[in-house]
């Protein structure tokens, strides 16, 4: 028998970084299309090239913001997998809050 309160601690700990992970992957991505709208918004208005460069470069941070947090949390949500189907396993947390969460959160990140 595995240990329950580190079990239940563990899934609170993923659920919480797998919710941060896709809070922040979902901001990065709307900061990609604020910034192509930005940059779009320059070149039509004719701006001066600095500008429209350094929007380029702000595009760009974001998209590799945004490969970075999904690597991220395509790890915590293996983990966080791995951990519910171990929990699945105990049937003292059948009904633990921790365990609910843990599974809600693990479709919604999987959507």
């Amino acid at each position: 028998m595995s240990d329950i309160p580190a079990l239940r601690r563990q899934l609170k700990i993923k659920a919480g970084s797998a919710s941060r992970l896709k809070k922040e992957h979902e901001l990065y991505q709307k900061e990609l299309a604020d910034q192509k709208l930005k940059k779009g918004r320059l070149v039509a208005e004719g701006a001066e090239d600095w500008d429209i460069k350094n929007a380029g470069k702000m595009e760009d941070e974001s998209e590799k913001m945004i490969k970075d947090a999904a690597a991220r949390l395509a790890k915590v949500y293996g983990e966080l997998r791995d951990l519910v189907v171990s929990a699945k396993k105990e049937p003292a947390l059948a009904q633990d809050e921790e365990f609910l969460k843990a599974e809600g959160i693990l479709e919604e990140v999987a959507q």
